[in-house]
């Protein structure tokens, strides 16, 4: 997500570098049915403390600073087959990255990573000259000897599918088909995947937390779970976003709502659901933003920064009882009401722009009702902003999930 309309570009100055490494590799590597994966090139040590100094300054204005890298880091794209759980398993193919140390060793922990609400297409792990998240992610990780693996939502990078936003049973998929595409490919390169960690921001912790869901249901050992700015329950943070506005609240909400309610009418079957709670004037932009058509700041220029300016006002008020299969649907959606077994680090800030205290750490008193497994609440600050709480977070649980593995 973004804290302004314009989209800072990080990085650009060694594309080039990475274009080279890339073009000398240019083939993909076929490992098994539907797997595929290309080295891209590495970010060396040099690289990777600017990432950890200039490009995390760019990202946010929170002030911190991250332990140098210890070690380069290769990067290699993965392409695999998965399936669209909400399109009865229509075979989709999807894709991700797999960032590892260059360090001699043959054995590391791992740390799976789910990205957050992006509005562009290629803003994802896949391309993370493109994505300063996953680029921070990989130098405070993979340089210290984490491996790092991250899957793209269908409807981004090589996808040709349309955006399948905030959908519960395609993002586990999405995520457990990357897992298991992860593990050939570092087979093929002889490396040993050790303990397993899961860690997300914004719609991505959403993203993790159902992931650990999923993983718990297959008997998946995960060694722990960090969340940050997390929408935990989509139905109540609506109702928030429409019901008791603040004035912090994000310019970017309106875009959200537009990706959202076209995906759930893409993906289950609900055609007119957009046309029913986006007002006329600002239906066409929403589509064609959706669609991929024009880019935010277009859409931002042209539609309004308040949610009760965008949405139709019979829509809101529908909100309020929850009557209805879209409604329905984000309580589906929700991902923390089931009893879990990994502890999991929740980390919020006081002054999130998109996420309130209440949303992103629910899961200590549901964990606590029914006996679950602990969970941790960690405050980034009164200065805890969207992306600030995302810079405090990835550093915070680099040293939890160190501690864990002694």
């Amino acid at each position: 997500m973004c804290k302004k309309p314009l989209f800072f570009l990080f990085g650009l100055f060694i594309a080039s570098f990475l274009n080279a490494s890339a073009q000398s590799n240019p083939d993909f590597i076929n490992i098994s049915s539907g797997v595929k994966y290309q080295y891209m090139g590495s970010y060396d040590v040099n690289r990777l403390n600017s990432i950890l100094t200039k490009d995390a300054d760019a990202f946010s204005e929170y002030k911190l600073d991250y332990a140098p890298a210890r070690y380069p880091v290769k990067l290699y794209r993965v392409i695999y087959n998965s399936v669209i759980p909400e399109k009865n398993n229509k075979p989709t193919i999807a894709s991700g990255l797999i960032a590892i140390p260059d360090n001699g060793k043959n054995n590391m922990p791992v740390v799976s990573y789910q990205h957050g609400t992006v509005f562009g297409k290629t803003d994802v792990p896949y391309y993370p000259e493109q994505s300063s998240e996953t680029r921070l992610m990989v130098a405070n990780f993979a340089s210290q000897g984490y491996i790092f693996i991250a899957a793209d939502n269908f409807g981004k990078a090589i996808s040709t599918e349309p955006d399948a936003y905030q959908l519960k049973e395609s993002t586990q998929q999405a995520d457990l088909d990357m897992l298991l595409a992860s593990k050939g490919v570092l087979k093929a390169l002889k490396i040993q995947d050790g303990p397993l960690f899961l860690s997300g921001w914004s719609m991505g912790s959403w993203s993790t937390l159902l992931f650990l869901q999923k993983l718990e249901s297959l008997n998946i050992p995960v060694k722990a779970a960090a969340v940050a700015c997390n929408p935990t329950d989509i139905f109540a943070l609506i109702n928030r976003w429409i019901h008791n506005p603040n004035a912090i609240d994000a310019v970017w909400l309106p875009g959200i709502m537009a990706v959202q309610l076209n995906s759930y009418a893409q993906y289950y079957d609900l055609p007119g659901l957009a046309e029913s709670g986006i007002k006329p004037e600002y239906q066409k932009a929403s589509l064609d933003y959706y669609q991929n058509k024009i880019t935010y700041n277009q859409f931002y220029a042209i539609t309004p920064h308040k949610l009760a300016d965008f949405l139709k006002p019979e829509f809101m008020e529908a909100s309020s009882l929850g009557v209805g299969r879209y409604w329905g649907l984000l309580e589906f959606n929700n991902s923390y009401r089931w009893r879990s077994k990994t502890i999991i680090n929740c980390y919020y800030g006081e002054v999130d722009e998109a996420i309130p205290m209440y949303i992103g750490t629910l899961p200590l008193g549901y964990q606590e009702l029914v006996g679950g497994a602990k969970v941790n609440v960690i405050s980034a600050g009164s200065k805890g902003d969207h992306r600030g709480t995302f810079k405090f977070a990835i550093k915070d649980q680099k040293k939890w999930f160190d501690s864990l593995l002694q």
